[in-house]
């Protein structure tokens, strides 16, 4: 596959991997493509540490890290003090989540001890936590920078620039990727509304030729419900340089997903998804539960804005995730993940490496089929 981003970033296949597992990122990055270590809510320490495992695991071969930078959070966190941040959430939120716990019978967390521990995750998601998110990442020898949710601060392409990285972003519409390119962004990730996590509307069929026809020649992946070969071809053949997955690794061998929520992932459809601010303020594709369902009810005082919503919703769900890996009825009812809509086509548990190279041969398969439909040899 001799595409732009092959020939740019060192790797056999046009195939990059977003995961917020070490484990994945280094065995995509080993077989051939570049995994990319979704930072979300990491500490300083925490990323350091991730960071030094991958290097020592991919002997010198390329990947990535993604740092989310929202361009906007919610007004009463932009001090971004742990306290101001717990200040800011209304009791009302505390007590709702308070009373989800015993309506589906889920012994409580230490509530206390999970606001704190949540509200430092929640400051990595302001400017100042992601700038030192950012200079984690410059510190190691990556071979890209992403902005995962709005463009980049101009601090952190200064700083890649400076390091030789390129930085790519994620969007939604070709009006974003027009803003991006004049960010200074190098590589765009066309992401459509069928991903899984922050998403738009916009369909990928549809995003990507917008987007590739916008920022030309800066090359352009395609991501968005993307988990086979023939999709890659279709992503090629829309003028993509090659495609940016996340939802496929979830069900892994190696995958960070809980036991009871990939047994759902392997039952479910392409229906069985919903774009929900349940989870971080904004919204994201996750697996419909009664997690979601219940933040939509009348009962609910409604999503906070981002990083608060986090700060409510995480440290519950790492307690639900927990309780469900146990048998409990109420938490497998209750535990959901990010996830996009191409789960319908996650049936089986495989090691990542193998779903690199099964992708790769359905691409090529793919591929002879046109070739006889052209008439090409």
């Amino acid at each position: 596959m001799n595409t732009e981003v092959c020939a740019r970033f060192g790797i056999e296949f046009p195939l990059f991997a977003f995961s917020h597992c070490r484990d994945v990122v280094a065995a995509v990055t080993n077989a051939g493509g570049f995994g990319v270590l979704g930072a979300v809510a990491y500490t300083p320490e925490r990323l350091e540490e991730e960071l030094r495992w991958i290097d020592d695991h991919v002997n010198g071969r390329p990947y990535g890290v993604d740092v989310l930078v929202p361009g906007k959070i919610d007004k009463s966190a932009e001090g971004g003090g742990l306290d101001a941040m717990l200040a800011a959430i209304p009791d009302e939120h505390w007590d709702f989540l308070t009373g989800l716990f015993a309506k589906y019978d889920v012994p409580l967390p230490d509530f206390e001890q999970a606001k704190r521990s949540n509200a430092r995750g929640g400051t990595q998601v302001t400017a100042k936590g992601a700038t030192e998110l950012i200079d984690v990442s410059l510190a190691h020898p990556i071979g890209l920078i992403a902005s995962a949710l709005g463009t980049p601060p101009p601090l952190m392409v200064e700083k890649a620039k400076a390091a030789g990285i390129p930085v790519a972003a994620l969007v939604g519409t070709s009006e974003h990727a027009r803003r991006q390119v004049a960010a200074g962004v190098d590589l765009i990730v066309a992401q459509g509304g069928e991903a899984g996590g922050h998403t738009g509307e916009i369909s990928t069929m549809v995003l990507v030729p917008e987007v590739v026809d916008t920022v030309a020649p800066v090359p352009v992946l395609a991501a968005g419900g993307i988990a086979t070969g023939r999709q890659m071809a279709a992503a090629l053949a829309l003028g993509a340089s090659g495609v940016w997955c996340g939802s496929v690794w979830l069900t892994t061998e190696e995958a960070e997903t809980s036991a009871p929520v990939k047994e759902k992932m392997l039952a479910a459809t392409s229906r069985d998804t919903i774009r929900s601010r349940s989870r971080t303020g904004k919204p994201a594709r996750q697996l419909r539960s009664a997690w979601t369902e219940e933040w939509e009810s009348p009962a609910s005082p409604g999503p906070l804005g981002m990083p608060l919503q986090m700060i409510v919703a995480e440290g519950a769900m790492r307690q639900i995730t927990k309780i469900a890996e146990s048998g409990n009825p109420g938490a497998r009812q209750l535990a959901n993940y990010f996830v996009g809509q191409c789960v319908g086509l996650m049936n089986t548990v495989k090691p990542a490496r193998q779903v690199v190279y099964d992708m790769v041969e359905d691409f090529a398969d793919a591929v002879d089929r046109l070739n006889t439909i052209t008439g090409e040899d």
